[in-house]
């Protein structure tokens, strides 16, 4: 009988790439060659060191670390003040840097390993989110702890994050899609619980913005004292785990029979991980992406030194280029911008930037081996047409009803006789006032979650993926890079623009970086045909990258401007007027009309790659459209009501729950449900904490994860 490779097992789900975990062939030979990677990497990392040294915002500089090092001094005493900028400044950044990247190095290699997944890391699978997520909490409510017990809040929230998101993908030898998707969704939940927090809590949180985006600034040198113990005695322990990891990665039941418990094997080995990721949380924010990118690369040197791959050179290995990577960031960030103004610069952004094109590219090189290797074809539902007149009505008639109370609640709710008063043109100015604010609001909610929904329904009837939206394939993201654009670096070449110059080129932006990011998430996607799951891979890629741009245009504009802004970008309708909303209703008005018309195309879509080719329809012509069109819907609602999401996720799933999965019914029941529960998050978001307001999109984010939540733990099968 011949046996089943281990690498093909469905419970062995190996990595999905190439640059994955491979066989320990990890050939017991090479120590030579390992210990002359280990060398040049110290050596890497030391030249680099001394090069972080020479920076800073002093005027301390090459010459004067040299006569320091020399035990010169002057009649000035440069000599003095050189050595306490080092030991008050440089050295603990240094420090810092070195310490978070080899641990976040580390911790990425020991997911990566445990979920024999080239994608996994911190970051993916919401272990740095919600580590952040647990510091914020006791920022908000003002709990005063000592730094041990920060990094204890820390752990406690990236454990219970990675629980949950390994819980939900049906555990860690799943496959790329569901693992990341699972991540994606818990990290964004965490990421508007976060958002929530600072800005309802802005007093207690002011710190926190730049320093969510990771930053190695430090007072001193004792929060690296305290965290390097950790780091280090979590790292022994890794090591201690060497064998079994090796054994691991040849799939559960052969290391079993070798006697690895692969249970308590990957319980101990993701607990190292979520200490690693808590420390470094703690001593510098989340820095994103370097325990993706860290391990990543050192098994592409794995290729040239096979001895690399064993878990007892591996993980010194990823770790010292997690440092390095890091560092280097750091570095160049400085030397490009110079020492002042990279203060502003979180050293996150540079790292995440950069993770997400290794994100990009692994996706694209890649292949899943796991069971969601091909997108299932649509489940076809048929429901009866009474009940999907009875459905649309209702929802027709609820979603008239969420605009009256729209319109009527606020910090000064008002009565019906009101709305009326004012459709006429009278009533008390302070009434007239009120509307006149509210309305557009009401209407941006309106337009903008039935666009979404329109957007997401049409995305996920191409893709045949129920967990695709138009913000994971990066379509938000590049709308919101757009939009933030003119909003911070642009925005004082227009100040003396009228409102509608103003409108018109926000929406130029963001239709702009929709395509863009469209395009590329398109382009990239594209090997002799359109994988849908890849699709999804690479815009969660471009997605990252996005935000980071996003976050780091936002860090650097006016001081003042940054909680208007980042109230924008989680997506809101405040100070909404007609000429935004007009945009959004014409693209309705075009787009609307043309799903319909290819209602059949959508269907046959959703079936699988040949059945739309066996009956002539033109297949990458046709998807290339609705997607074109799912993006410039996005771009307008985006222009509108700021960056949303969930809407355009949640509303089709309810949709086709309610009516069946024919495109010609989905279609009118989900833009009436994106536009009802976009303006029932308005309402709560302006009601709830009366006078303080809490954007629209955190609202549909703490709303609509638990929703995604459902809909992988439903499908995990």
């Amino acid at each position: 009988m011949t046996q089943t490779p281990p690498a093909t097992r469905p419970d062995a789900a190996p990595a999905t790439v190439t640059t994955a975990v491979t066989e320990p062939g990890a050939r017991r030979g090479g120590t030579g060659g390992a210990l002359l990677v280990l060398a040049a990497l110290v050596v890497a990392l030391l030249a680099a060191a001394l090069w972080h040294l020479t920076q800073g915002t002093s005027g301390v500089g090459t010459g004067d670390l040299v006569a320091l090092l020399l035990g010169r001094e002057d009649t000035h005493g440069a000599t003095a003040t050189t050595a306490e900028i080092l030991t008050g400044s440089r050295i603990p950044r240094l420090a810092a840097g070195i310490a978070v990247g080899f641990a976040l190095g580390v911790a990425g290699a020991l997911l990566q390993s445990l979920a024999r997944n080239a994608l996994a890391s911190p970051d993916t699978l919401a272990v740095t989110g919600g580590a952040y997520f647990a510091v914020t909490v006791v920022a908000a409510f003002g709990l005063a702890v000592p730094l041990w017990a920060s990094g204890l809040t820390a752990f406690v929230g990236g454990i219970a994050a990675a629980a949950l998101v390994l819980a939900l993908a049906g555990g860690a030898g799943t496959s790329t899609t569901r693992l990341i998707l699972a991540g994606s969704a818990v990290a964004l939940a965490l990421q508007s619980g976060t958002s929530t927090l600072l800005i309802l809590f802005q007093e207690e949180t002011t710190s926190l913005f730049a320093w969510g985006s990771g930053s190695l600034s430090q007072l001193n040198i004792d929060a690296f004292l305290q965290a390097a113990p950790v780091v280090a005695v979590a790292t022994g322990c890794g090591l201690l785990l060497s064998r079994r990891l090796d054994l691991l990665a040849l799939g559960d039941d052969a290391a079993s029979v070798l006697g690895v418990r692969a249970r308590s094997t990957r319980a101990v080995g993701t607990v190292l991980a979520v200490l690693l990721t808590a420390g470094s949380v703690t001593l510098a924010g989340p820095i994103g992406f370097v325990g993706l990118c860290a391990p990543v690369i050192a098994r592409l040197l794995g290729r040239l030194v096979p001895a690399v791959h064993r878990h007892v050179v591996l993980l010194p290995t990823a770790g010292l280029l997690g440092a390095l990577v890091v560092v280097l960031a750091d570095v160049t960030i400085r030397a490009a911008v110079g020492a002042d103004e990279a203060m502003s610069v979180p050293t996150g952004v540079t790292t995440t930037v950069a993770g997400a094109v290794v994100m990009v590219l692994l996706a694209r090189g890649g292949r899943d081996a796991g069971p969601s290797r091909r997108p299932p074809g649509a489940s076809v539902t048929v429901r009866g047409r009474g009940r999907f007149v009875v459905v649309l009505t209702v929802c027709a008639l609820a979603t008239a009803s969420t605009v009256v109370v729209g319109l009527l609640a606020g910090h000064q709710w008002l009565y019906t006789g009101d709305i009326v008063a004012w459709l006429s043109g009278e009533g008390l100015p302070l009434v007239q006032f009120a509307l006149d604010e509210r309305a557009p609001r009401v209407a941006a909610a309106v337009l903008g979650g039935a666009a979404l929904a329109l957007a997401g329904t049409i995305v996920q009837a191409t893709c045949r993926n129920p967990l695709a939206e138009p913000g994971i394939l990066g379509i938000t993201g590049g709308a919101g890079v757009g939009a933030v654009v003119v909003v911070t670096g642009l925005s004082s070449g227009f100040g003396t623009a009228t409102a509608a110059a103003a409108t018109s080129t926000m929406l130029l932006a963001a239709t702009i970086g929709s395509l863009v990011a469209f395009g590329l998430v398109y382009g990239l996607a594209w090997r002799g045909g359109l994988d849908a799951e890849r699709l999804v891979l690479i815009g969660i890629g471009v997605w990252y990258g996005s935000v980071s741009l996003s976050t780091f245009l936002l860090v650097r504009s006016n001081p003042w401007d940054t909680p208007r802004i980042y109230t924008w970008l989680s997506g809101s309708t405040y100070g909404r007027s007609w000429e935004q909303v007009l945009p959004v209703a014409l693209a309705l008005l075009v787009a609307l009309p043309l799903a319909l018309v290819v209602r059949r195309e959508l269907d046959l879509l959703a079936l699988d790659e040949d059945t739309p080719r066996v009956v002539g329809i033109p297949l990458e012509r046709v998807r290339l459209l609705v997607l074109l069109t799912a993006a410039v819907l996005t771009a307008m609602a985006v222009s509108a009501v700021g960056v949303v999401g969930f809407v355009g996720l949640v509303s089709p799933h309810i949709a086709r729950a309610l009516v069946g999965s024919r495109s010609v019914r989905v279609i009118p029941v989900a833009v009436l449900v994106g536009a009802l529960l976009l303006v029932v998050a308005d309402t709560v978001g302006r009601t709830a904490i009366a006078p303080a307001q809490i954007p629209a999109g955190l609202v549909v984010a703490l709303l609509g994860a638990p929703y995604f939540v459902f809909l992988l733990a439903r499908s995990r099968a």
